[in-house]
């Protein structure tokens, strides 16, 4: 599986952001996904996943009431809808795919990582 993340870029606090993450191959549906997201000096962290359906997702603490993940099997893709963006999430977003576990918010579950994308919240 290859995965392209793409949709940051620069949005003030407050502001939305979608991030989309493009899989190639015919077993998509059958990954679960992942974001991620890395600050500079800060461990990587799990923002949201969600499971092959998209009948079970994940949230960390700081994404609750503000993002929402999504996907859509028949386009191979996953979403990232962002609001209410503070300056904190600013970071590189990963998408990653995992093959086999219907819960996966650790990193080193997944089998596939997307390039990331800069997303910079500022003032």
């Amino acid at each position: 599986v290859q995965l392209q993340a793409s949709g940051g870029g620069l949005v003030q606090t407050g502001g939305p952001l979608r991030l989309s993450c493009a899989a190639s191959g015919r077993t998509f549906s059958s990954y679960t996904m992942g974001w991620f997201r890395q600050a500079p000096g800060k461990e990587r962290e799990c923002v949201a996943s969600i499971n092959w359906s998209g009948g079970r997702t994940y949230y960390a603490d700081s994404a609750k009431g503000r993002f929402t993940i999504s996907r859509d099997n028949a386009k191979n893709t996953v979403y990232l809808q962002m609001s209410s963006l503070k300056l904190e999430d600013t970071a590189v977003y990963y998408c990653a795919a995992n093959y086999g576990e219907d819960y996966a918010t650790s990193g080193s579950v997944y089998d596939y990582w997307g390039q990331g994308t800069q997303v910079t919240v500022s003032s």
